[in-house]
């Protein structure tokens, strides 16, 4: 008996001292961490390594192409579905992990790095028409529901909130003052960030998009590896406007400035 309770001791100090990634701690409780491979099984080699670069994995899509990433069935990620019923015909997807800095990371980190709006303003982009890297958003503010008021972004939370709408506005170099709703939720293993246009979003004299036809779903979940950053982005423009402007080009170059700012926040924490 004595030598099998040394046995259990030396066991739980291996598990406590060698797996610190397999747990987190998210609304008090423990719980285990899944692996990339569990959510999405079916990357090959290169994208593999594409995800764990600053960058990530970027797959932009020409009018009408489906979805390339492919979640597991069990993995509780829904934007494919959310998508795919919107019927958009233009599509961006993105993959991306964020190394653990030095602990672990929990839905309220990801939930924090969302709510640093003002974050949003100067983040650069490389514009092929101008030969150089410029912001894209000149100016990116929370917002009152009437979008009269402007917003200071909160401090840090301390507890995560089950659900939470914000409207933003954010001045785009090219479609000048844009207006979105961005909604907030949790999941059974991560968050979701739901941004949407609520006015129409033009250029010069012309509607590029128009109300509630963009729309972008980041998810979020700490997993072993570090925090995962995944999203979907879809637009419905007219094909008069996909002719003036290259729209694959146009939404990527937008999800990954906000994904480069998620996985910034993310970064400094």
């Amino acid at each position: 008996m004595k030598n099998a309770g040394k046995l259990f001791l030396f066991t739980f100090i291996l598990l406590i001292t060698f797996t610190p990634t397999l747990f987190a701690q998210v609304t008090g409780q423990a719980r285990f961490l899944r692996p990339l491979n569990a959510i999405f099984p079916d990357l090959n080699e290169e994208q593999r390594e594409l995800v764990f670069t600053e960058d990530g994995l970027v797959l932009s899509h020409e009018r009408n192409i489906p979805l390339s990433l492919m979640p597991s069935a069990s993995s509780g990620i829904d934007s494919r579905d959310i998508i795919t019923r919107l019927n958009y015909p233009y599509l961006t997807e993105t993959l991306l992990i964020v190394p653990h800095p030095g602990r672990i990371f929990r839905n309220l980190d990801a939930y924090n790095a969302l709510g640093r709006i003002r974050d949003l303003s100067g983040r650069l982009y490389s514009s092929a028409t101008r030969g150089e890297d410029v912001p894209l958003f000149q100016e990116a503010t929370r917002i009152s529901s009437n979008g009269r008021n402007t917003l200071a972004d909160p401090p840090f939370a301390q507890d995560l909130p089950v659900e939470e709408t914000i409207y933003v506005r954010l001045r785009d170099t090219n479609f000048g003052n844009t207006f979105y709703r961005a909604d907030f939720s949790r999941s059974p293993f991560g968050v979701f960030f739901n941004l949407s246009n609520t006015r129409n979003i033009t250029y010069l004299l012309f509607t590029v998009m128009r109300e509630g036809r963009f729309n972008a779903i980041i998810y979020m979940e700490p997993i072993q590896e570090g925090m995962m950053v995944y999203s979907v982005a879809g637009a419905d423009v007219s094909e008069f406007m996909g002719g003036m402007i290259h729209v694959p080009s146009a939404i990527s170059k937008r999800i990954e400035v906000f994904i480069g700012w998620v996985a910034d926040g993310l970064r400094a924490m």
